[in-house]
């Protein structure tokens, strides 16, 4: 019969004896890339955390589909969790799109104070969804790429822009403004840029290097239209099923790996410019004048987006945040 120090020995070791759990994380992110070298060191510092009980098996490159695809597979069980850019955050939470709106922002300052208080709000909706949102990422800014030059709306409003077809209210909110939009999904996107079909597009300048579209549409305008912000997620029964005492641990390491990816995006962006500089991009500094006027036609479209695809209320909060922060950052 096993005594109590026995029992103590065996209760102490029961962690060291429990089956692993593999969680399986779909990302769209390509092999190789930042973000996924971010994912599997993220895997590696909770293996070593949790002495291999949680493991994360990663199948990056849309290897297990798009965005969509990888949320309905989170629901039926087949993955425990995803990499997701805004899109897919989007489609989780709405109000989350909020972030999306062009033209908020006018610094990465401004958006890190906002984002300080809208992340609590935000992860207790997409708890509330089913899902424990682990970290938050900042993938760097979106930009205009066009055929012709784009310094002020009137110059995009003479080209056909390109627009996610899974995301008809902002295609409504440009066409409100003034645009002319083309749906397109981007894996479509060279074969419209060579075909004529559409003249200008707004993705991440590494996107649009890594792509080669700014070879059609080589003319980039510096104005910063809205952040990329995604986010890697696991489903609630998965993330509860973890040991309260790893979740420190495995928090702060995720932390310091962000850090790491924050760096290592600015320094990415910074190569893709100089390497599409080198090869034909034309940079065109935004005057004063022109921010104003794109700022005011954002705001014919925003009844699109306000109170439909994002509630009235968290819009108003955000509005309500960047006033406070620039009243307490006037020059």
């Amino acid at each position: 019969m096993m005594n109590w120090k026995g029992i103590v020995f065996f209760l102490l070791c029961l962690p060291l004896i429990v089956s692993a759990q593999v969680i399986k994380i779909g990302s769209i992110a390509p092999d190789r890339s930042p973000w996924n070298d971010a994912l599997k060191e993220i895997a590696r510092e909770w293996e070593k955390i949790t002495s291999g009980q949680v493991k994360l098996k990663i199948y990056p490159g849309g290897i297990t589909g798009s965005e969509d695809d990888m949320i309905r597979k989170m629901k039926l069980g087949v993955l425990g969790g995803a990499v997701l850019t805004n899109v897919g955050i989007t489609k989780i939470n709405r109000d989350a799109f909020v972030l999306n709106s062009p033209f908020l922002f006018d610094s990465e300052k401004e958006m890190e104070y906002v984002m300080g208080q809208l992340v609590p709000i935000f992860e207790k909706q997409i708890r509330e969804r089913g899902y424990h949102t682990v970290v938050w990422v900042m993938s760097g800014w979106i930009n205009f790429f066009s055929k012709d030059p784009v310094i002020y709306p009137s110059d995009l409003k003479k080209q056909k822009l390109a627009i996610s077809t899974d995301e008809p209210e902002v295609e409504l909110a440009w066409k409100k403004s003034g645009f002319r939009t083309v749906p397109i999904e981007l894996k479509d996107m060279m074969m419209a840029l060579q075909s004529g079909m559409i003249e200008a597009f707004y993705i991440p300048p590494v996107l649009a290097g890594a792509g080669q579209y700014f070879a059609f549409a080589p003319h980039m305008n510096s104005l910063k239209i809205t952040p990329l912000v995604g986010g890697m997620v696991i489903v609630n029964r998965i993330w509860d099923k973890i040991p309260e005492g790893f979740k420190p641990a495995m928090k702060a390491a995720v932390q310091k790996v962000q850090a790491k990816l924050d760096k290592g995006i600015i320094d990415l962006e910074a190569d893709a410019l100089a390497t599409m500089k080198k090869n034909g991009l034309i940079f065109h500094e935004a005057p004063p004048d022109s921010l104003p006027r794109w700022k005011e036609g954002a705001i014919k479209g925003m009844d699109e987006l306000v109170g439909k695809v994002f509630s009235k209320e968290i819009y108003d909060k955000l509005l309500g945040m960047l006033k406070e922060y620039r009243q307490k950052n006037v020059q």
